[in-house]
């Protein structure tokens, strides 16, 4: 439909409002909710791999990037959703001091996360994806993953398909269609309560839930996908506002805006999908003093973050499905600031991260993927520090993870009982490092070999 100019600045005036008084958190499971399902009158595999998600078929992609406005379905279109994960994790070794309290050192059933959305269209032109969470490990509420599209449109250039739009969101790549970026790649849910690598690139982590972005698209002809805009981190009010006091910002406040382009091509064809893209993404920070101040009185921060990405999708008849999604990025950090305020040994450093997922799907029901992510860098002493489970003994990033999965989910097809109201999906992750931190044995100064990290995590995860 066609919108007037005052209609289109309203729009946008309102997302803007909406996001700036209620975001942002944590951001570290990725989601597929009913609501949608509801709304279009299709089942939830017709969107996700897997009958789950977040992994994309096409038709999701066609589905997010239209706004989340597609309809078609039957019943009441109610665009509110709730999910609840539960787990257990089990590391080689005990940590020397539990993870987070009211937890064991090792051997840790938890209550990760519970969730409440509004996921669905607003109007013909306009929906929302907005995530609240409460965190069962660090026991508080606050407001995840958003991406608000105050204004989506298809215009039609001669025989062509030129699908335009605005996101309003709190992390970078969270409204990307594509499942081989950051915000909605594998995995798409982990253990909160295992050791993790303490680097990854700035795009995928420094804005990630306490920031404000602004971004226009366009998609021509269900091909070419182009985006660009910029974003900003939170003052302290709305970062405590939001939740986000768990986390702060960690690197700091921007210093203007950090601009955000991405692009990518798509092919479809014989029920098979390709697409390879790239994004280029740069962020000024006054360092962090506190969780919420930051001066940029001793310099700043830098980071650019160019990254190139592709996926393979083999759908078939949805009896096999095969995906194949990576990500290569390239970090060059000018640490300025760091390094004049001591916290790191060098001006300049670089940081470079492989990601790559492999996914084998039997009906859309039992799921297996392997996955790798290596990560590595320059030597910076007072960057990565010694220090016990997170720390660095050699003052390198360097870390290499090996997961394979096993997944099932029952529901989620047409067919399915009580569909597309309720799904599931059940499964056991594990993860070995060969290297953590820097190195493999006494990797952290304190004697932690990185095979003390081999991760075993169970879940279970609700939908309705």
């Amino acid at each position: 439909m066609r919108m007037s100019l005052g209609d289109c600045r309203l729009a946008i005036g309102v997302a803007l409002l909406v996001l700036g008084t209620v975001l942002p958190g944590a951001c570290r499971i990725a989601y597929a909710v009913p609501a949608f399902a509801v709304q279009t009158g299709e089942p939830c595999a017709a969107c996700h791999i897997g009958a789950f998600g977040p992994q994309l078929t096409p038709f999701g992609r066609a589905f997010k990037v239209g706004g989340y406005t597609q309809g078609g379905g039957q019943g009441p279109e109610i665009p509110l959703a709730l999910t609840a994960i539960g787990s257990f994790t089990h590391t080689s070794s005990a940590q020397p001091t539990p993870p987070a309290d009211h937890f064991g050192d090792n051997d840790n059933f938890s209550i990760d996360q519970v969730n409440a959305f509004f996921a669905g269209r607003i109007t013909s032109w306009a929906g929302a994806f907005i995530q609240g969470t409460y965190d069962g490990v660090a026991h508080a509420f606050n407001l995840d993953n958003t991406d608000i599209r105050p204004l989506t449109t298809v215009l039609e250039p001669g025989d062509h398909n030129l699908r335009v739009g605005i996101s309003v969101n709190n992390n970078p790549t969270v409204q990307d269609p594509y499942n081989s970026t950051y915000a909605w790649g594998y995995p798409f849910v982990a253990s909160a309560l295992a050791p993790v690598p303490a680097v990854q690139p700035a795009v995928a982590t420094a804005l990630s839930g306490n920031s404000v972005g602004v971004t226009a698209y366009a998609r021509y002809d269900q091909s070419l996908y182009i985006e660009a805009g910029g974003y900003e981190t939170q003052g302290s009010t709305l970062l405590r506002l939001a939740g986000s006091a768990l986390n702060g910002a960690p690197f700091g406040s921007t210093a203007g805006i950090a601009p955000y382009f991405r692009a990518a091509y798509e092919w479809n064809w014989k029920h098979q999908s390709a697409h390879l893209g790239g994004l280029v993404f740069h962020s000024d920070f006054n360092p962090a003093s506190t969780a919420f101040s930051a001066s940029g009185a001793m310099g700043r921060n830098g980071y650019t973050d160019l990254a190139v990405d592709a996926g393979y999708q083999f759908l078939g008849d949805q009896t096999h499905i095969f995906t194949a999604e990576g990500i290569y990025t390239h970090e060059s950090q000018n640490l300025e600031g760091a390094f004049n305020a001591g916290q790191s040994s060098e001006t300049n450093n670089e940081l470079q991260q492989i990601r790559l997922a492999l996914t084998y799907y039997y009906k859309q029901t039992y799921g297996v993927t392997f996955a790798w992510q290596s990560t590595w860098g320059s030597a910076n002493a007072l960057l990565y520090a010694p220090g016990a489970v997170n720390g660095s003994a050699d003052g390198r990033p360097d870390s290499n993870a090996f997961m394979l999965e096993a997944d099932w989910v029952p529901f989620g097809k047409s067919d399915s009982i009580a569909s597309p109201w309720v799904n599931l999906k059940v499964g056991i992750q594990a993860i070995a490092y060969t290297k953590f931190n820097g190195g493999t044995s006494d990797y952290d100064g304190f004697g932690r070999s990185a095979n003390a990290n081999d991760t075993i995590f169970l879940f279970s995860w609700l939908a309705f």
